[in-house]
């Protein structure tokens, strides 16, 4: 299985859950990676879901692993994308012609879900129409606190960020605006003086 405890943290960062079939008129689902094992499992708690779902899938390095098995469940309408950043104006077009009665369903990594989340919101779907279920990769899309730049698929602590070079601690305060965890400088005040990486979570 592709699913992970996350230990407790601080009252900032995202608790995620498990997808559960719920009745509305319509249903978005998207997912990247392993997220597809949560769909599959949504899909046999209620396949009558399929009918009216509309999937939006990114393989990424799992490839072709799950599509087939996502085309048999003959959803409404089954988008496999390269990235979910290619895909950003579809899911735009998608929830500004949404009705009331729309459920979403986001699964896969935390930068997926982050992302997918910000955009519903900012499309007015309400939190209680938003189920989330983490599976696959515990990288973390970190912002630069100094820069503000983005990086993506962080699993080291400390890591060196993309855009300005620093070294930045991995921090669990996340934003949602930006959907990103926070990084901070680990060696501000004593420069070069900076702690071996480690891997998250272990």
């Amino acid at each position: 299985m592709s699913t992970f405890e996350f230990p407790p943290s601080i009252t900032s960062r995202p608790v995620w859950g498990k997808l559960e079939p719920r009745a509305g008129k319509s249903h978005l689902m998207i997912a990247d990676a392993e997220g597809a094992e949560a769909l599959l499992k949504l899909a046999q708690a209620d396949g009558s879901l399929m009918t009216k779902a509309h999937i939006m899938y990114f393989p990424g390095e799992t490839g072709d692993t799950y599509i087939g098995k996502l085309e048999e469940l003959a959803p409404a309408q089954l988008y496999i994308g390269p990235s979910y950043e290619a895909a950003v104006p579809r899911l735009r077009r998608t929830l500004a012609g949404a009705h009331m009665g729309l459920q979403v369903y986001l699964t896969g990594t935390e930068s997926l879900m982050g992302q997918a989340m910000r955009e519903a919101t900012d499309a007015g779907i309400p939190h209680t129409a938003i189920q989330t279920e983490h599976r696959g990769s515990v990288a973390r899309r970190m912002q630069c606190v100094h820069c503000k730049g983005i990086t993506e698929n962080v699993m080291t602590d400390p890591f060196v960020c993309s855009h300005c070079g620093l070294n930045l601690f991995v921090r669990d305060h996340y934003s949602r605006r930006h959907a990103a965890f926070q990084g901070v400088c680990v060696d501000a005040e004593d420069p070069g003086n900076v702690p071996p990486p480690v891997e998250l979570y272990s």
